[in-house]
C-alpha cells in the first residue's frame, strides 16, 4: 500500500487501547492493515505498565482510541508515544470519538477548555520520521481540528456515506429529516438535500427556569414519518423533546440516526422506554454502542471499512 506522502509500504502497523480492541479486529480484517501486540498489566498500586511487543520500526503505525475517559485517553498518548520512539516511519493517530466536546469553547471567565487542552497535548506527541496525522470523526464542534497544532496534522473524516445509507434504511419510501433542533439545522439540510427529502427544524423557547418548548417548526409533518439525525446521543433528551414534538405536530412515526452512540448509564434504557422511535441507529464509533448491541430496538453499523478506505488511500 502507499503511505499518505504517497511512498509504497507494507501493511499499517495498527496498535489499539482495549476499550478498541473490537474496531481493531474489525480494520484489521482487511489486508493494508496488520494487528500490533501490547503488553498491558498493572502494579499492585495500580500504576499501568505498558510495552509495545511488535517491531514498529520503519512501519506506518496507526494508533486507535477514543477519548471517552481520561484514562483511555493517557493511554493512547502514551501508546502513540512510544510508537514513534520505536522507530514509525509515520504515526496515524486515529481518534473515532473525540471526547470533551462539551467544554469546546469558553463561556464564563475561568473556564477550561478541555477539547484544547487535549488537543494541545496530542499535539505534544513526537514526530515521527515523515509526520503525524490525527483523524477525528463527525466533530461536534467543527472548530476542534484547529486546536491541534505543531506537528501533527488534523484531518475530520465524515461518516456521511454511512449515514446517509442507514437514514435511506429507516426511513423507507417517503419520509422527512429531522433535527433535534434549529442549531443542527445546517447539518441536517444538507443531509436532506442528498436524500432529496425535505428537511424539518424545531425552533425552542427557553423559559426562565431553563426549560425548552417546541415554540414552531418549518415542516408540515402530518402523517409522515421523521428521521432524526443527530450527530451523537449522550443522554437521549433533546432527541426525545424533539420526537414528542413531531409527533404531536402529526408525524405517524420516529426514528433516530447518530453517528456517535455514547448512552451513558441508563440513557439507551430511557430512549427505547419512551415508545417514541421505532428504531435507533449509531456506529461503532464508541464502544458503548457495543455493549448495547444486543437491545432489539438498537442498530450498530461499522466504521471500520470507512477507516479502511481512508488509511489505504
Amino acid at each position: 500500500m502507499a503511505g499518505y506522502d504517497g511512498v509504497v509500504t507494507t501493511p499499517s502497523l495498527v496498535f489499539a487501547t482495549a476499550s478498541y480492541g473490537y474496531l481493531q479486529d474489525s480494520l484489521c480484517a482487511y489486508d493494508h492493515c496488520e494487528a500490533g501486540e501490547v503488553e498491558t498489566r498493572y502494579f499492585p498500586d495500580g500504576e499501568r505498565y505498558l510495552r509495545i511487543l511488535t517491531e514498529s520500526v520503519g512501519r506506518d503505525v496507526v494508533v486507535l482510541g477514543g477519548t471517552i475517559n481520561d484514562a483511555d485517553t493517557l493511554t493512547l498518548y502514551d501508546l502513540a508515544c512510544a510508537t514513534v520512539g520505536a522507530g514509525a516511519r509515520t504515526l496515524t493517530l486515529v481518534i473515532p470519538f473525540f471526547g470533551y466536546q462539551t467544554m469546546e469553547r469558553r463561556v464564563k471567565p475561568g473556564e477550561v477548555v478541555v477539547a484544547k487542552t487535549r488537543a494541545r497535548l496530542f499535539s505534544s506527541i513526537p514526530p515521527a520520521a515523515s509526520g503525524n496525522r490525527v483523524v477525528l470523526m463527525d466533530l461536534h464542534s467543527e472548530g476542534i481540528p484547529h486546536y491541534f497544532s505543531g506537528e501533527v496534522h488534523p484531518v475530520h473524516l465524515s461518516a456521511r456515506s454511512l449515514i446517509l445509507d442507514e437514514i435511506r434504511r429507516v426511513g423507507g419510501g417517503e419520509f422527512v429529516l429531522g433535527a433535534t433542533d434549529a442549531g443542527r439545522a445546517k447539518w441536517v439540510e444538507s443531509l436532506a438535500n442528498d436524500l432529496g427529502v425535505e428537511g424539518a427544524f424545531i425552533f425552542k423557547r427557553r423559559h426562565d427556569d431553563g426549560s425548552t418548548e417546541a415554540a414552531a417548526m418549518n415542516a408540515d409533518v402530518r402523517d409522515r414519518r421523521v428521521v432524526i439525525y443527530d450527530d451523537m446521543i449522550r443522554t437521549g433528551g433533546s432527541l426525545i423533546g424533539a420526537a414528542r414534538a413531531y409527533l404531536d405536530a402529526g408525524a405517524n412515526s420516529t426514528a433516530a440516526v447518530a453517528t456517535h452512540g455514547v448512552f451513558p448509564g441508563e440513557a439507551f434504557r430511557s430512549l427505547a422506554d419512551s415508545g417514541l422511535f421505532t428504531h435507533i441507529v449509531c456506529t461503532d464509533s464508541h464502544p458503548r454502542s457495543l455493549e448495547l448491541a444486543d437491545e432489539p430496538q438498537l442498530d450498530v453499523v461499522s466504521i471500520a471499512g470507512l477507516l479502511a478506505e481512508f488509511l489505504g488511500g
